[in-house]
């Protein structure tokens, strides 16, 4: 595995820790020292494969990022991603999002996290408020699920309430089977 770095138009590619410190050395604004060095190390050791930044000063970082990229040439057009192939990158999909679009008949449980608006009683102002909804219907497929009980929720609460993403974390379904 490699090392991508860079600090505004400074960049590298490295193959070892030894040479990405020895770059981050060499850039007297960085200001290297044995804690950030301990620090490199344990980030390069670890099985964490997202970016990591370091915070130089407010609003300046250098980025270091794990690749497989052979060249600079590689990495910038992202032919070596980490995860490599089609099938480990469908594996890495939440289960949710692999089974949204199944078609499959019958009924479903879905449960909904919006930001509804509100009238304050006492103030007449209107404020957002995190609330759950949870609907089981007849669907054919957890997308579908999804818009029949927002499209359910548009004609019963203000217009200006806030629907979250059906492929966000804030929309939760269960196929429950063709009985209710």
């Amino acid at each position: 595995m490699n090392l991508y770095l860079r600090y505004f138009d400074k960049e590298t590619l490295v193959t070892n820790v030894n040479d990405a410190i020895t770059f981050l050395g060499s850039i007297s604004e960085i200001g290297m020292n044995p804690v950030l060095e301990a620090d490199v190390r344990e980030y390069v050791e670890s099985d964490v494969y997202y970016p990591k930044r370091y915070k130089i000063r407010p609003r300046v970082y250098f980025i270091i990022i794990k690749t497989e990229a052979a060249t600079m040439l590689d990495f910038k057009e992202k032919r070596a991603v980490h995860g490599g192939t089609a099938d480990s990158r469908e594996k890495v999909l939440p289960p949710v999002m692999s089974r949204l679009n199944d078609d499959l008949f019958g009924w479903y449980e879905g449960e909904i996290d919006f930001k509804r608006v509100l009238q304050v009683p006492g103030t007449g102002k209107f404020q957002y408020r995190d609330t759950r909804f949870v609907a089981r219907c007849k669907a054919n497929s957890g997308l579908e699920c999804y818009n029949r009980i927002v499209d359910y929720l548009r004609q019963r609460v203000d217009s200006r309430s806030q629907f979250p993403s059906v492929k966000g974390k804030n929309f939760k379904f269960h196929y429950l089977g063709m009985c209710k």
